[in-house]
């Protein structure tokens, strides 16, 4: 016997979805159907399926908290990664990942043209996070990534050996904000640009 779907939420199925709900479920289809083999990607299909879906959460919840629209804010959360998702490369992956992301949105024919600058320039601009904006959803989308990243184990030294002392510190103070704008205790690993575990 078939199973009998709820008709209140679609569970990501079908053709009456949200803009926000096919968007998202075109970001996990576009890495499960990317032809890049997971040994060649630069973080693998899992951490890109994980890192997408509590990038999306992340940014609803800062968009509720900051009085931003929560659906373009997860709208660009979801595409901010587009780039990797499709050939799995993460070099320059905010650049290129705009224009693919204008593509994807201009082929929905369901966003305006004001929407798709915003969530370009979003996408654009979400691997300069030593840098702030005056666009908050270019501010939204670096600190819901950012923040994600420092729930995994080891990303602080991660970024300590990755970026410059000086990037690194920017970063750091960044996921002090959201920390302290989120309600939770202070982190002390932030506060040092050494690497904790040697």
């Amino acid at each position: 016997m078939p199973h009998k779907h709820n008709p209140a939420y679609t569970h990501f199925r079908g053709n009456k979805i949200s803009r926000v709900e096919l968007i998202e479920r075109m970001v996990v289809e576009t890495i499960l159907k990317s032809k890049m083999p997971n040994e060649k990607r630069s973080w693998g299909k899992i951490f890109e399926i994980k890192h997408s879906s509590s990038v999306i959460q992340i940014g609803r919840i800062l968009a509720q908290k900051r009085g931003l629209d929560e659906e373009i804010s997860a709208i660009v959360c979801a595409l901010h990664d587009i780039h990797v998702n499709h050939n799995g490369d993460a070099k320059n992956h905010a650049q290129v990942g705009a224009t693919l992301a204008e593509k994807i949105l201009k082929k929905t024919k369901k966003f305006t043209a004001k929407e798709i600058k915003i969530i370009m320039n979003a996408v654009k601009e979400h691997s300069n996070k030593h840098l702030v904006s005056k666009d908050p959803y270019v501010e939204l989308v670096k600190d819901a990534d950012a923040f994600d990243c420092t729930l995994y184990v080891n990303t602080h030294d991660a970024y300590v050996y990755e970026k410059s002392p000086e990037v690194c510190r920017t970063y750091f103070d960044r996921v002090i904000r959201i920390r302290k704008e989120l309600g939770l205790p202070h982190d002390k690993q932030w506060d040092t640009i050494d690497y904790i575990n040697k």
